[in-house]
């Protein structure tokens, strides 16, 4: 019989690429972490971990293994459904999304399921891309607004139902009285001779505004970098750069600045991510509702 907690570290192993990180996540010492993953390969009479270079890696038999862990917990999931089918959203559900989501689609989402279902109870905890797919993996959300990079797991993940949600535009900031503030829609090589403000290395949309300008036949002379979306227009607004701003982002009200928006619709992409068998679930259904109706309207 597969004892399940240690089948639960094994994941996290996966998951999190290190036994120290799957120990930190789980809130093991490294050493109980490493002792689970031995028992579960003594139980099963299977290598489940061999060395590479400083660290380990899955053996085929672990992948197998993992593979049917995957299935195990979409069973679980769809059996929670199966439970919850008849009944009308209640309880907790918990959401997660970066600071734009959060700001513009989760905050209201929150406020229409509390109107239409008073039993249900939305808890929002803003985290980045990375930290979503974490909390999803831990159990510690139930639906993530993520945007889609390189860096997501794959479509094909078992773990994780990923869907499309909006393309969010974007817009040219510049200046008020910029020559560029008065045109309707502009062509990015148009400010291939600016300097740029744009969002620091590790940032999601980063690769979106380098390869808008590349695709515009261009490399930005980046002499700003900026995390937050405001501080960025604050830096436009006192004339050092122009800089490629989401249209979800909700900039301050009174700074003298100009969106204008871009041929070719340089975007990112907007997705939904639950647990594999979670999303019907009747609150999580309820919320992807709220989600899809508020979309439209954000990027308009």
């Amino acid at each position: 019989m597969i004892d399940l907690r240690r089948l639960h570290v094994l994941r996290a192993v996966a998951h999190y690429g290190t036994v120290t990180a799957a120990a930190r996540a789980l809130h093991f010492t490294t050493s109980a972490a490493s002792q689970q993953i031995r028992q579960l390969a003594r139980d099963l009479g299977v290598d489940l971990l061999e060395p590479q270079g400083r660290g380990v890696r899955l053996t085929p038999a672990a992948e197998s293994l993992l593979a049917h862990a995957d299935a195990i917990q979409a069973r679980w999931e769809q059996a929670e459904l199966d439970l919850r089918a008849e009944h009308a959203p209640a309880g907790p559900l918990r959401v997660s999304g970066f600071p734009v989501a959060v700001s513009v689609l989760l905050a209201p989402m929150a406020v229409r399921l509390h109107e239409r279902h008073p039993r249900l109870s939305v808890r929002i905890q803003e985290a980045g891309v990375p930290g979503s797919f974490d909390l999803l993996f831990e159990g510690e959300t139930d639906l993530a607004v993520v945007e889609a990079t390189p860096h997501n797991p794959p479509l094909s993940d078992a773990r994780f139902d990923q869907q499309p949600l909006l393309d969010d535009p974007f817009d040219l900031v510049v200046p008020e009285d910029h020559p560029l503030a008065g045109r309707e829609r502009v062509d990015l090589a148009d400010a291939a001779h600016e300097e740029w403000i744009a969002p620091v290395a590790d940032s999601p949309c980063r690769p979106h505004v380098l390869s808008a300008c590349g695709e515009a036949g261009f490399s930005p002379d980046i002499v700003h970098h900026a995390l937050d979306w405001n501080v960025t227009a604050h830096l436009v607004a006192s004339r050092l750069g122009v800089a490629l701003i989401p249209r979800l982002a909700q900039l301050t009200g009174h700074l003298p600045i100009t969106r204008v928006r871009c041929t070719g619709n340089p975007h990112r992409k907007l997705l939904t991510c639950t647990r594999r068998g979670a999303r019907e679930r009747p609150a999580v259904a309820a919320a992807l509702r709220e989600l899809r109706a508020l979309a439209p309207k954000a990027v308009a």
